[in-house]
């Protein structure tokens, strides 16, 4: 089977150096916990969990020693609890998430209602609501019905959401009751790369693979554009979750993958695809 990979996929910069500040910690820390799984990868998460790395959902979980905070950034409280109980921090929040964290803050001090569009359940968005008080968080257009009314109102979103869903919720906010929008981009260019490269891939294959955690939020991003323009569009998390009847009478496969597959994964999956043979 002919393989096409896209160009822009696999570790984005924020998840490389959540594994390398991952590696640096242990090599040097007898005692290091995750603050939630580091990344939504399970081959990741099980290769730095056999060097020692522990995972715990919150920080009373964490009797001593290190926390390293994911990629996902932690919450103001989070961070104020880590220095109550004296542990030491390896922070290895994206710079991006970072950013939006600090934006957040500057809009409510200059008077702004924060409203972040994004997916409330995923620890990104979490990260920003405990960084700033009264973040409204709309999930999708059913979620603008509860925006206060006539007030001033400052819009950021999760770094990994897509132009084409940011610009719909801007949208139908703007036809709102509001006094005064004020919208800063907080997209992360790499996603947004990707997302582009994937939906131009997937119209040239005759079948479509998407290689990531199934709870990460850019992976399932990627899928779901794929899939509105390839039916025959598959999210897996590497190659042995692959049911080989569905590559009868394919002859062309496109592989991307989300920030958080790494390269091996990748590799794996399009070495063993295009030496497949059905019998």
């Amino acid at each position: 089977m002919k393989v096409m990979v896209a160009q822009n996929c696999g570790f984005c910069l924020g998840v490389k150096n959540a594994i390398k500040m991952a590696d640096e910690t242990l090599a040097k820390q007898e005692e290091v916990y995750s603050l939630g799984e580091i990344i939504h990868n399970k081959d990741v998460v099980k290769k730095l969990a056999a060097r020692g790395l522990k995972s715990a959902e919150s920080v009373e979980q964490i009797p001593s020693g290190t926390v390293l905070i994911r990629s996902h950034g932690a919450t103001d409280a989070q961070l104020e609890k880590i220095k109550q109980k004296g542990l030491k921090v390896a922070d290895a929040t994206c710079i991006l998430v970072k950013r939006v964290q600090k934006i957040a803050k500057t809009l409510h001090s200059e008077g702004y209602e924060v409203i972040i569009i994004g997916d409330k359940g995923h620890p990104e968005i979490q990260a920003v609501v405990g960084s700033a008080p009264e973040v409204s968080v709309i999930g999708d257009e059913n979620d603008i019905a509860n925006l206060p009314a006539r007030k001033k109102l400052g819009i950021i979103c999760q770094t990994t959401q897509s132009p084409e869903h940011f610009a719909k919720i801007l949208e139908i906010i703007a036809k709102t009751d509001f006094t005064e929008l004020k919208v800063i981009n907080t997209l992360c260019n790499e996603a947004r790369k990707r997302q582009t490269c994937a939906i131009e891939l997937c119209q040239k294959v005759d079948i479509m693979f998407v290689l990531g955690g199934l709870h990460s939020a850019n992976t399932k991003k990627l899928a779901e554009l794929c899939k509105s323009c390839n039916k025959k569009t598959f999210h897996l998390q590497n190659w042995k979750e692959l049911d080989k009847k569905v590559l009868i009478g394919n002859n062309t496969a496109g592989v991307t993958a989300g920030a958080s597959t790494p390269q091996w994964v990748i590799d794996d999956f399009v070495e063993n695809l295009t030496n497949f043979e059905y019998k």
